[in-house]
């Protein structure tokens, strides 16, 4: 009996379109993994089979004992409130799985950004999520019906929902970017938020059937940690922004008395520049991170740089002296 609803035995020989097969393809073999919401650690026993290192995460205590027997370790906790970080180290994983987990999570940006933390250099995050946008989602809607389940794209216990579009957001807003994007698919009638086809025209199902994201069920994605340059560049054309809007609000502030309306404009006004001082004020922490972030970065290529001097002097040392024994020359 499974420990838990989510608790399956993974054949993928007999599932090729289904996210556990991607995330296996996409981890790869040798690697340093770290799997979010690990459940009994049937997904890494499969990682292990290939010769990765898989610690795990999980809130359940009882799937939890049960995953600890497969993999090398697991940290029990809530991940609303858990410190990854403090708990695991930094830069420690080559990958970082969240299979089907962020979705549950009402705060999933701030764990999604610990984890850019936990990467090691080369490092990257794997998510699978649902695809709410899925062709039986839209119709039940034109129905006027939005019925959670068990399981499935409404699971019972889902709190966020993703499109294409705002997954991609979504990895944007914690400082990565999309650079691998897989599908799922499902029919349209084919999911267990189908509706009766004969309630809407021909046309419209045609249409649907037609739209690729309409017969996403899940998508899969590999995020990697923005470039520290190019994430500085943008967060300062914003901060940018953001000053010359609060230079603009400033002004108006200070002309608020004079319009017939003045005194209620002014309070608006005056509402605005303290959230857009707020905004300047957080965008300058960004910054400071993401040019810390880069210097950071300078500072291991830079010891990179001099490491691979110092080899290649060294080998050359011992080329040198392989020649003089050669040749008995002193």
């Amino acid at each position: 009996m499974p420990l838990s609803k989510y608790d399956i035995k993974l054949d993928l020989a007999q599932a090729p379109d289904t996210s556990h097969r991607h995330i296996v393809e996409m981890v790869g073999s040798n690697k340093h993994v770290l799997d979010v919401g690990c459940d009994t650690g049937y997904l890494g026993e499969t990682l292990i089979a290939l010769g990765c290192r898989v610690s795990g995460v999980e809130i359940n205590p009882v799937t939890a004992a049960e995953a600890a027997t497969k993999l090398e370790r697991v940290v029990v906790g809530d991940l609303e409130s858990l410190d990854l970080v403090a708990e695991l180290g930094e830069r420690q994983f080559d990958v970082v799985v969240f299979g089907d987990v962020l979705e549950h999570l009402r705060d999933p940006l701030a764990l999604l950004r610990q984890a850019r933390r936990l990467l090691a250099p080369g490092g990257s995050v794997l998510v699978s999520t649902p695809n709410v946008a899925h062709g039986d989602v839209r119709l039940a809607l034109l129905m006027g019906k939005f019925q959670y389940t068990r399981l499935g794209i409404l699971d019972e216990t889902h709190t966020r929902f993703f499109t294409t579009e705002s997954l991609m957001q979504f990895a944007e807003d914690a400082g990565m970017d999309v650079v691998e994007l897989r599908r799922t698919h499902a029919p349209l009638f084919g999911t267990e938020q189908a509706q009766d086809p004969a309630d809407f025209p021909p046309d419209l199902i045609d249409a649907l059937r037609e739209d690729i994201e309409a017969t996403t069920y899940q998508f899969v994605a590999r995020f990697v940690p923005q470039d520290a340059q190019t994430q500085a560049t943008a967060i300062a054309r914003e901060l940018d922004l953001v000053r010359e809007e609060l230079a603009a609000l400033r002004r108006k502030v200070d002309s608020g008395g004079a319009s017939v309306h003045g005194g209620a404009n002014c309070v608006q006004a005056q509402a605005d520049l303290e959230a857009h001082r707020a905004t300047v004020e957080s965008l300058r922490a960004q910054l400071d991170r993401a040019l810390e972030a880069q210097r950071e970065a300078q500072a291991q290529a830079h010891q990179a740089r001099d490491l691979a001097a110092q080899f290649e002097r060294s080998r050359s040392v011992r080329a040198a002296r392989s020649v003089r024994r050669i040749t008995g020359r002193r």
